[in-house]
């Protein structure tokens, strides 16, 4: 059975809390070992046929590879695919490949889905480029591999997602007076969605960037994580976006990239 620890303020508005609950994967990382190149992970050798090119930027320059997920390593959830890979890769510059004027301009990192998964090592390509890197100049190794796991979770909306103001109202604190700050922050505490994710709610340490008129879906939350010694500036968080409509039509060519940290 779900369940949620509030603060004692909050308490009256449990079952108006418990309506946004939302299923979500959450993505455990595992310590680095080589991997498969079809499997869950960040970093390392990624899924990709020989007869595919390496993802580049807008300049010619490879891209690095930052994490794949095979979906049919993962729980089932809708809408998302039950069979394929998603690939995301990104540039090794002060942004780490984002746009923070359009964060679907895609000059700088890729996201490529592969609807069929070939598992003949033969047949897929079993090198990385060999680019100059700056390794400080990107979150985490990317000639390390982090395998990944997978569990099926449910989770309420925080107030780091725009849809908890949708549905409690843009000044829903401030009922409690001089003790908003205090109730905000207990509320955020006891409700923890940081993390890696797919699908549920957002965790962000500044801004959403997503529009309440364009809603979008969480096609991956890759938090900091000490374990892949994954760092995204000074303790941020990472997130690609899709569009309900796109991520049925295994179209992944309009992803939002963003990240931000404190």
């Amino acid at each position: 059975m779900f369940k949620i620890n509030l603060p004692p303020q909050l308490e009256s508005f449990r079952e108006s809390l418990l309506q946004t609950r939302q299923s979500f994967i959450k993505i455990s990382s595992q310590p680095a070992r080589n991997t498969r190149p079809w499997e869950s992970k960040v970093g390392g050798l990624p899924y990709l046929p020989k007869q595919t090119a390496w993802p580049q930027s807008v300049d010619g320059r490879p891209l690095f590879f930052l994490a794949q997920l095979n979906f049919a390593e993962m729980p089932a959830l809708a809408p998302f695919p039950d069979k394929g890979i998603v690939q995301f890769y990104i540039n090794d510059d002060d942004l780490y490949g984002m746009d923070f004027d359009n964060g679907e301009n895609k000059d700088h990192f890729q996201v490529l889905f592969h609807a069929t998964v070939e598992q003949n090592p033969a047949l897929l390509q079993n090198s990385l480029p060999e680019p100059d890197c700056d390794e400080e100049m990107l979150p985490h190794h990317p000639d390390e591999s982090y395998p990944l796991t997978f569990t099926l979770a449910e989770e309420v909306a925080p107030i780091t997602d725009y849809r908890f103001y949708q549905h409690f109202g843009a000044d829903f604190f401030r009922q409690f007076g001089e003790q908003e700050w205090d109730v905000m922050g207990a509320f955020e505490k006891s409700l923890r969605t940081q993390g890696h994710k797919v699908g549920g709610y957002a965790y962000f340490t500044q801004d959403d960037p997503r529009r309440p008129e364009d809603p979008m879906l969480l096609l991956l939350q890759l938090d900091s994580d000490e374990t892949m010694d994954l760092m995204w500036g000074d303790m941020g968080v990472g997130h690609f976006f899709i569009r309900e409509k796109d991520l049925l039509a295994r179209d992944f060519s309009r992803v939002l990239y963003d990240w931000d940290c404190l």
